[in-house]
């Protein structure tokens, strides 16, 4: 940056024509000039190759010129809402450090800016500037500060090339996913997971090139978008897996079912056919009539039918002598030892309590198994599974255009 300061000094005239003499730097430090400083000056430093880069021209009438070469870097508060879509407003802040309005009035010239319209940098692009001047009321009195401000508009060129190409294009590889077959599981892993990894790593690349600021920004809304895409896509798959096993779990479970309840219905034919013994036509033997010190029961019951018995323990007996099962006792299985007066508790422990704990199932869990019904009676059924990648195909690429569309439209126009 050049600096030029004009001031007149009267007691420095020393003729009336238009004599002009160029001093060197080194004559600044026997002359008055004003301490003019950055008020928002970070790092700066003077250059002196090959010498200072500094230079006094005194003229006839004791008008002199203060010109200097130097580089500053100067602190600009920026709002990064809309990085990398923004544009930013940094002002360069000249002020007298010791000397207050009473001593010096400082003021820009006719045309105080030079050069800038040919400036070019790097990540920025200079659309604009102006220039004002205020009274900086400070702790040491009132002070004159004249202000540059430079509007900036940030090049995105770079940022779409490095951030944003890349992350639509990796979203775009994550629907690839969508025409593979959804049994070839490795695959279709493998690819969504290298998608989500590849989405992260992007996106802290471009975290640790800016500070550390607490709100959103633009491309955080855009890379998240991203990642969000390319997890949907991995568990769209999980979707499908999970609809395609779990048909063929559902198959097998019901095959079970059915088998559980073949052998339900024999249970209860058993449990029907002891309950129906007291009605029916029986043989009731009084030889251990009048109560045994043994502990035997009062009375032996046999069915008339004894073929009838779903038991082939008992049915085989049928085939021998019949007549012997009346003179042992022992012979005759437990449940069908029925005490005299009631001929209703059988002596067997699984046949005791088998009703009741069929009868007390819990009320709870058939309301929450008729919940879950309804609730999958009301969902949509896939009977094939490659319907949702059919769907996935058009669903999520015009999802992204859509995003794209709102993002580019809010963010630039």
């Amino acid at each position: 940056m050049y600096l030029n300061q004009y001031w007149k000094d009267e007691r420095l005239a020393f003729s009336s024509d238009d004599e002009v003499l160029t001093l060197s730097g080194d004559f600044a430090e026997k002359i008055w000039v004003p301490d003019t400083f950055f008020a928002n000056d970070k790092n700066s430093f003077l250059h002196d190759v090959t010498e200072r880069n500094k230079l006094v021209r005194l003229n006839g009438d004791g008008s002199i010129t203060y010109g200097m070469r130097f580089t500053t870097t100067l602190a600009c508060m920026m709002d990064l809402h809309y990085y990398p879509l923004d544009s930013q407003n940094c002002t360069v802040e000249i002020e007298s450090y010791g000397y207050t309005v009473t001593d010096v009035v400082m003021y820009w010239k006719d045309t105080p800016v030079r050069g800038v319209e040919e400036a070019e940098l790097p990540q920025f692009t200079i659309i604009g500037y102006e220039t004002n001047d205020r009274k900086e009321k400070l702790a040491t009195g009132i002070y004159q500060r004249l202000s540059l401000s430079f509007k900036l508009q940030r090049n995105i060129g770079y940022f779409v090339f490095q951030t944003y190409l890349p992350s639509i294009l990796i979203v775009m590889l994550s629907w690839v996913s969508f025409w593979i077959n959804h049994e070839a599981t490795s695959a279709r892993v493998a690819l969504g997971i290298t998608t989500v990894l590849t989405m992260t790593t992007i996106s802290t690349g471009v975290r640790s090139s800016l500070p550390r600021i607490s709100y959103v920004k633009a491309i955080d809304i855009y890379l998240v978008m991203c990642f969000v895409f390319v997890f949907a896509a991995l568990l769209e798959y999980a979707a499908v897996n999970y609809t395609y096993w779990g048909a063929r779990a559902k198959k097998k479970t019901k095959k079970s079912k059915e088998v559980e309840e073949t052998s339900k219905s024999s249970l209860e034919c058993e449990e029907n056919f002891f309950a129906g013994s007291k009605t029916a036509g029986s043989t009731v033997s009084d030889g251990f009539a009048g109560g045994s010190s043994t502990g035997a029961p009062d009375e032996i019951i046999e069915l008339q039918d004894i073929r009838l018995s779903p038991i082939p323990s008992i049915r085989n007996r049928h085939s021998g002598n019949r007549s012997s099962g009346l003179d042992d006792p022992g012979k005759f299985p437990p449940s069908f030892r029925m005490s005299r007066t009631g001929y209703t508790v059988p002596s067997r422990p699984g046949l005791r309590f088998r009703n009741r704990a069929n009868q007390s199932r819990p009320k709870v869990l058939h309301a929450l198994k008729k919940g879950a019904s309804a609730i999958k009676a009301s969902m949509p059924k896939i009977k094939d599974v490659n319907v949702i990648d059919k769907y996935s195909r058009v669903v999520f690429p015009i999802s992204f255009l859509i995003f794209n569309a709102v993002y580019w439209v809010f963010y630039i126009v």
